[in-house]
């Protein structure tokens, strides 16, 4: 075959061919692009996802406007189940292991729920028609969704993220009424101990200024002398304890300012030891410091409060016979002060409640009369002054209590 001189001469002169040839060979492919590009959503896709995007909005604005303080799962479910029109609807709330349900039941609910939750798993299960998504708030899982329905897994998602916030404001909600309640119930708690002591104040007086004047001015036989006594020492039992009570109405932390003070802390542990003569009469006791003339600036009064109940404490439960030892070391910012007994090992659990109010430990609570009180003004006391107690207990080491106090050249306690 022979070839056209024309298309000869302009291959060897490198002159391009026509337009048209171009497009006549390349054809396909151009018209190809061009129907990729402009291939429209069908009508049907279009209209499900407006439907579906009226009805997440739909859904977002009936969650806004439920009641924060009442629990919303119930509410949630049936309103999933209805603006999406799914068979079922099931929540999980992980806090509050609840499920609240909507629609047909489902066998084996209550497991598949919380088997969702604890391994994570969001996924759907297209044959079943059953749709699984994880509520968390941050990484955090606090629930699970399962839907059995047509749903798309955008939707799905959309859906889980509204529940999980509304869960989310619930709890807030519910924690923030939880300690205001706590709060005003102890407050009142405050009132009513202030005011029996005070009521107790007044006959307890009277009966101890009439019992010590029939001492004086009568003469007793040994029965009715002995009586009389034990009128005497129970009037100032009750009255130390009525004391305590108005103490401890009163050591608001948020209220209370220590009288700060250079105070000479040896010859304040001698005078917590003589005040304590009697019970310590059944113990050695011994003081140790870091230095002979160690100072510390502080509420003289509190101090002494607080190291009394240590002490106290420790001749209701240590052993007689053992040692009571009283140690003070200055750290670089602080001064640690410390009381030791050998008795019964605290608990591990009950450490850190041994100074919440009236809590008393199970084991230790027959072994001696006690209202749990003091040991929460030796609390409230230390944080009034920026300092911090704890205690420490074992076999070997016994059972020591600790007072933290910050040193302070002058001023107030730092928050």
């Amino acid at each position: 075959m022979v070839e056209d001189p024309k298309k000869l001469s302009e291959r060897r002169e490198g002159k391009p061919r026509g337009r048209s040839d171009v497009g006549s060979e390349f054809s396909h492919m151009d018209t190809g692009a061009a129907r990729t590009q402009r291939i429209p959503l069908p009508a049907a896709a279009a209209e499900a996802s407006a439907v579906e995007l009226e009805r997440i909005c739909r859904f977002a604005g009936s969650t806004s406007q439920l009641d924060p303080h009442s629990k919303p799962g119930a509410q949630l479910a049936e309103l999933t189940r209805s603006i999406f029109q799914v068979e079922t609807a099931a929540i999980f709330d992980a806090d509050l292991r609840e499920v609240y349900l909507a629609g047909h039941p489902i066998d084996e609910l209550r497991d598949m729920l919380e088997s969702i939750c604890l391994f994570e798993t969001s996924r759907e299960d297209r044959e079943m028609g059953i749709i699984r998504r994880v509520l968390r708030m941050g990484k955090l899982p606090i629930g699970a969704l399962l839907l059995r329905g047509e749903l798309s897994a955008l939707t799905a998602g959309a859906v889980a993220s509204v529940i999980s916030i509304t869960f989310d404001r619930y709890h807030a909600f519910a924690n923030e009424s939880r300690t205001e309640t706590a709060r005003r119930t102890e407050q009142m708690r405050t009132m009513v101990l202030d005011s029996l002591a005070h009521a107790y104040k007044t006959p307890l007086t009277a009966i101890g200024a009439a019992s010590s004047g029939l001492a004086v001015i009568s003469k007793l036989s040994p029965q009715q002398a002995e009586l009389l006594s034990l009128i005497e020492s129970q009037a100032n039992q009750l009255s130390q304890l009525t004391t305590r009570l108005l103490r401890t109405a009163r050591l608001d932390v948020s209220d209370l300012v220590p009288s700060l003070e250079r105070v000479a802390i040896e010859p304040l542990l001698e005078d917590v030891v003589a005040s304590l003569r009697d019970p310590l009469s059944a113990f050695s006791v011994s003081i140790a410091l870091s230095r002979e003339d160690l100072s510390l600036f502080c509420d003289r009064a509190l101090l002494v409060t607080m190291l009394t109940h240590f002490v106290e404490n420790a001749t209701k439960y240590g052993e007689p016979g053992t040692t009571i030892q009283l140690r003070v070391v200055e750290k670089t910012s602080s001064v640690v002060l410390s009381v030791r007994n050998f008795g019964p090992v605290i608990p591990l659990a009950d450490c850190e409640r041994v100074f919440d109010r009236y809590f008393r430990c199970a084991l230790h609570s027959s072994m001696a009369s006690g209202t749990g009180i003091g040991l929460s003004i030796v609390k409230r006391a230390a944080l009034a002054h920026g300092g911090d107690v704890w205690v420490t207990s074992d076999k070997i080491r016994g059972t020591t209590f600790f007072l933290s106090i910050p040193q302070h050249s002058e001023g107030r306690p730092e928050a």
